[in-house]
């Protein structure tokens, strides 16, 4: 048996419209799982996650189109259909028929449609942390949350999204930045912040898209639909966590877990055993 690979590989595949970007970790054999993460940044912020589930299975986490080094969709405002069809057509550039998969935060909405388009193909479904707006805070998120930004000749872009970063692990949500919004975990390491950064600044006049196409997303909708095995989940630590119960009750027959924290070996630990346990059901 060939052993697994514990830290994540970068590669690229070749899609009909451009170019996708991912991160690999884990076994050769075995029923991969695809992953798709939160915005703003890239898969990147998966690495974690990917090393914690590596010797369990095989692990693809891509940058979703538009997202990190992944070439952006065509069209100036692609909503949530569009981006799940281009991870299936990733899926199957990369030769994968039946998978389990995995989407956190923008990245659950766009794993909730490509399970609603393709069911055939996934095994099982793992939906990580949605936001339910009313419609009251999705006209506000949709108007606050991803403006969009350009570069300019005196770098106003590169102050912008430190500030935008840094403030999304101060408050929730990011821009009410108030006593009330405030977070209690702080901030990360200077390194890491740095990297998520960099992340958004590679997607600086795209990096909106996906986020914009989430917070119009009918996500209530869409999640009643779903007929595939999911487990619904969120840490505690993460402040859409209080939408985990509703999320539970929409998606019929589904499994719940609520997690302690995400950002510490232990958390991790955690997570890994919890998704292990589900992806490994038959």
């Amino acid at each position: 048996m060939i052993p697994p690979i514990s830290e994540p590989r970068r590669r690229f595949v070749d899609v009909a419209d451009g170019q996708v970007h991912y991160w690999e970790a884990g076994r050769a054999d075995g029923r991969p799982l695809l992953m798709l993460h939160a915005s703003p940044g890239s898969a990147r912020m998966l690495r974690p996650l990917m090393r914690a589930l590596a010797p369990q299975r095989r692990v693809i986490a891509l940058d979703t189109r538009g997202n990190g080094d992944s070439s952006a969709l065509a069209a100036p405002a692609p909503e949530i259909p569009d981006f799940a069809r281009a991870t299936l057509d990733a899926a199957t550039a990369l030769g994968l028929d039946r998978f389990d998969l995995y989407g956190t935060h923008t990245g659950a909405s766009i794993a909730t449609e490509a399970a609603l388009i393709a069911p055939e193909r996934i095994s099982h479904l793992i939906l990580e942390s949605m936001g339910l707006w009313d419609a009251s805070r999705q006209a506000v998120h949709l108007e606050r949350n991803a403006p969009d930004v350009a570069p300019d000749l005196i770098g106003t872009q590169f102050h912008w999204a430190w500030n935008y970063v840094r403030d999304q692990h101060l408050f929730w949500p990011w821009y009410e930045r108030t006593a009330e919004a405030r977070l209690a975990r702080g901030l990360p390491e200077a390194a890491a912040l740095h990297d998520e950064v960099v992340e958004v600044l590679k997607a600086l006049t795209t990096y909106h898209r996906s986020y914009k196409a989430a917070a119009r997303y009918p996500k209530r909708e869409r999640l009643a639909r779903l007929a595939v095995p999911t487990l619904v989940a969120s840490a505690e630590s993460d402040a859409l966590h209080r939408y985990l119960d509703e999320m539970h009750a929409l998606v019929k027959s589904s499994r719940r877990v609520l997690l302690r924290e995400l950002e510490t070996p232990a958390g991790l630990a955690e997570a890994s055993r919890a998704y292990g346990a589900f992806l490994g059901e038959a």
